[in-house]
């Protein structure tokens, strides 16, 4: 027999990982591919770091995004969870926040990735590329911590959270 709740949920978590992990190594490889780059003058590598860095994305965190918010109201409309619950109020809202705070960081991705195209080397960079640079981090570390809340929340389910 075929557990229909549990291959959704199977697929959520897999989805849940590929979106964290692939967002941390975006992180990861970006904050040391631009402080590298910085500290040797190269551009190609900031370049490829960049430029890999919005195919990655594209290819899985917005699929994978997607996903998540499709196999979560699955998952609820299986569990028979009510949408205006308390617990799924708050994680929804957290969700949306992530997103509220990752679109301008994939805008300030493809800018930053154009302009590392169009200068000769590293000391070309502006000043704007910096500061977006910055607000990429400013914007990615909340982010990133608000996943984590929002993985608490599908582990632990927290009673006052359950009420409706």
């Amino acid at each position: 027999m075929i557990d229909t709740y549990a291959i959704w949920k199977t697929l959520h978590i897999i989805s849940a990982a590929i979106l964290f992990g692939t967002g941390l190594g975006i992180a990861f490889f970006a904050w040391f591919g631009y402080r590298r780059s910085l500290e040797i003058g190269e551009i190609d590598g900031l370049r490829s770091v960049l430029w890999l860095t919005v195919v990655a994305d594209t290819c899985f965190t917005a699929p994978a995004v997607v996903f998540q918010l499709a196999s979560g109201l699955v998952l609820m409309h299986l569990a028979s969870w009510s949408l205006v619950s308390t617990w799924s109020v708050v994680t929804l809202g957290l969700f949306f926040l992530v997103g509220f705070l990752w679109i301008p960081v994939v805008v300030i991705q493809i800018l930053m990735s154009r302009e590392a195209h169009r200068v000769a080397s590293v000391s070309e960079l502006s000043e704007r590329f910096h500061r977006r640079f910055l607000m990429w981090f400013v914007l990615g570390v909340p982010a990133f911590l608000v996943v984590i809340v929002i993985f608490y929340l599908m582990v632990a389910k927290p009673l006052p959270f359950l009420a409706s």
